[in-house]
C-alpha cells in the first residue's frame, strides 16, 4: 500500500483529470489536489515547517483544511486540527499543549500565524521549493487528535503514520471500498472518524470525497440527491435528526450503498426507523480515537446484527477482560481491550495516563462489553456512566435501551443523581419523536414492565432534544450536572 503523503503524487500521476476532492465552494480534480498541496507546502517551508513539527489548523469543514493536512506530512510535520467552536482559551491549550510551530485560521480569529488564503491558495510558482517529497517514517507523527475532554482538560492522542496506514487499511477491506466509490463527509474534521473514514480511506482507495458544509437535518438529503455519494458516517443524533424529518420527505438515496455509524452506540430501534424509511443499510461500528478509530464493525455485506457493534475487524484484537486483566469467555461481560497496529503512540506528554490506559499492548477502552455467541461485540456501558445505587451496580444503557423500545422515544439518556440515602439513583433525559406524545409518568410504567424496581428511572424529564458535545455524542457531563442542581 502507498504511503499517505505520496497520495496526493500517485493519484496525479495515475489519472490526472479525475475527480478528487470537493466542499461547498469548489471541486478538485487530482491534478489540481497535488498543485495545491505542494503550494501550502512551500508557504509551511517558508514559514519554518520542517520534519518533527507540528500544524495546528483552526478551520470548519472544508477542502483546504485537507489541502494543509497533506503539505504538513509531505514536508514529515504533523497535524492537529482544531475545533473552530472553541474559545480563544480552549484552542490555545490545545495549540500549547501540542507545541505547534505554526497555527492556520481563516483569519476571523487572533490566533492565528498564518491565514488559510496564503497557505491553501498558494501559486504554483512556489512550488518548487516543495516538490521533493519526504516520506515520514512510519513511527513519526501523523496526527495530535485531542479528546473531547469529559474527564477533564483534552488530551492529545499521539497516532502516527504507521496507526493511520493500518486504520485506513482496516476501513478500506472492512467496508469493501473501491475507485467507485464517493463519501459525503458531514462529521467534524477536528475527530479521526471523519479524517480516516470520510477523507483518506476513499481517497486511497481510489475514490473521491465531498465535504459538506455545517450539518443541517432540513438541507441533508438536498445535499445527497445533488452529490450523489455511496456512503457517509454520522453519530446516532445525525440519524435521529434524519428519521424525525417531516413525513413528506422522501429523498432519492438510490446512490447510497451504505451509511456507517459510529461514536456512539446506535439503537436497534433508531438503526430499524432509518433503514425502514430510507431503505439504507446502517454498518454501526465502534472504536475510539485512541485505536486510531474503529475496532468492530458490523459487516456490510452481513450479517449485521442491531444491537452490537459488529465483529473485530482483521488484523486487531479485541477482548473483554475483568478488573484483573484476566480475558474473559463469550457472554462474560468486562472492560472491552484492543490490540492492534491501530492502536496509538500514547497521549502526548501524559505517560502516567498512557502507561494506565495501554497495558502490555493492550488499549483499555473504558467500555463495559461481552461477546455474544456469533462473535458480535456488545456494548454494556461506559466504566465510568456506572451508577451504583445503594451498593447496586446499574448499567444506564440497559435502562436507555428499554426507554427507546416506546413507539415515542426518539433519544434517551439515563445518568445518576446524588441520593442522600443510596449514594445516586437513576433519572432519565428523554426526547421525543415529532408529533409523538408519551408523559412521565408514562415512560416510567414502561420501565417497570421489563427493568428491576432498582433500575427503574426515579423520574423522567422529557426535552425537546438533548444536549450535545463537539463530537456529536449526548453530553452526559451536562445532563449530570443538570442532574445534580434539580
Amino acid at each position: 500500500m502507498q504511503h499517505i503523503a505520496e497520495l496526493p503524487d500517485v493519484r496525479a500521476a495515475r489519472n490526472p483529470t479525475a475527480s478528487c476532492i470537493a466542499d461547498d465552494h469548489e471541486q478538485l480534480r487530482n491534478q489540481d489536489f497535488l498543485e495545491r498541496v505542494r503550494g501550502a507546502a512551500a508557504v509551511l517551508r517558508a514559514a519554518g515547517t520542517g520534519a518533527g513539527d507540528v500544524v495546528a489548523v483552526v478551520l470548519p469543514n472544508r477542502l483546504e483544511l485537507v489541502v494543509i493536512m497533506f503539505a504538513a506530512w509531505r514536508l514529515g510535520a504533523a497535524v492537529t486540527p482544531v475545533n473552530p467552536e472553541l474559545t480563544d482559551a480552549e484552542a490555545r491549550h490545545q495549540i500549547e499543549d501540542s507545541a505547534a510551530k505554526v497555527v492556520i485560521t481563516d483569519g476571523a480569529r487572533t490566533l492565528g500565524t498564518l491565514d488559510v488564503a496564503a497557505v491553501a491558495h498558494a501559486s504554483t510558482a512556489e512550488e518548487d521549493t516543495a516538490a521533493d517529497l519526504v516520506l515520514p517514517a512510519p513511527d513519526s507523527l501523523a496526527l495530535i487528535i485531542y479528546t473531547s475532554g469529559t474527564t477533564g482538560r483534552p488530551k492529545g492522542v499521539m497516532l502516527d503514520h504507521a496507526n493511520v496506514a493500518a486504520m485506513c487499511r482496516m476501513i478500506i477491506d472492512g467496508l469493501g471500498l473501491d475507485e467507485t466509490d464517493h463519501s459525503l463527509l458531514i462529521l467534524p474534521l477536528f475527530h479521526v472518524n471523519g479524517i480516516v473514514v470520510s477523507v483518506l480511506s476513499p481517497l486511497l482507495a481510489g475514490g473521491r470525497t465531498t465535504i459538506a458544509g455545517r450539518f443541517r437535518a432540513s438541507a441533508f438529503f438536498a445535499a445527497v440527491e445533488r452529490a450523489r455519494p455511496t456512503y457517509f458516517s454520522a453519530v446516532p443524533a445525525i440519524y435521529a435528526m434524519l428519521v424525525s424529518l417531516p413525513d413528506e420527505v422522501r429523498p432519492d438515496t438510490s446512490s447510497l450503498r451504505r451509511v456507517i455509524c459510529g461514536a456512539a452506540p446506535m439503537p436497534a430501534e433508531l438503526i430499524a426507523r432509518f433503514e425502514n424509511r430510507f431503505a439504507v443499510p446502517v454498518v454501526e461500528g465502534y472504536g475510539l480515537s485512541e485505536g486510531t478509530c474503529a475496532s468492530t464493525l458490523n459487516p456490510p455485506a452481513g450479517p449485521r446484527k442491531p444491537g452490537t457493534v459488529g465483529l473485530p475487524l482483521p488484523g486487531q484484537t479485541v477482548a473483554v477482560m475483568d478488573a484483573e486483566g484476566n480475558p474473559l469467555g463469550a457472554g462474560s461481560v468486562g472492560e472491552v481491550v484492543v490490540r492492534g497496529p491501530n492502536v496509538m503512540r500514547g497521549y502526548l506528554g501524559l505517560p502516567r495516563e498512557t502507561a494506565a490506559t495501554v497495558v502490555d499492548g493492550w488499549l483499555h477502552t473504558g467500555d463495559v462489553g461481552r461477546f455474544d455467541e456469533d462473535g458480535y461485540l456488545v456494548l454494556v456501558d461506559r466504566i465510568k456512566d456506572m451508577i451504583i445505587r445503594g451498593g447496586e451496580n446499574i448499567y444506564p444503557k440497559e435502562i436507555e435501551n428499554v426507554l427507546h423500545a416506546h413507539p415515542a422515544v426518539l433519544e434517551a439518556a439515563v445518568v445518576g443523581a446524588p441520593d442522600p440515602v443510596l449514594g445516586e439513583v437513576p433519572v432519565a433525559h428523554v426526547a421525543l419523536l415529532p408529533g409523538s406524545e408519551a408523559t412521565p409518568a408514562e415512560l416510567v410504567e414502561h420501565c417497570r414492565g421489563s427493568l428491576a424496581r432498582t433500575k427503574v428511572p426515579v423520574s423522567v424529564l422529557v426535552a425537546g432534544s438533548l444536549p450535545k458535545n463537539p463530537v456529536g455524542k449526548i453530553d452526559k457531563p451536562r445532563l449530570r450536572a443538570f442532574s445534580r442542581n434539580t
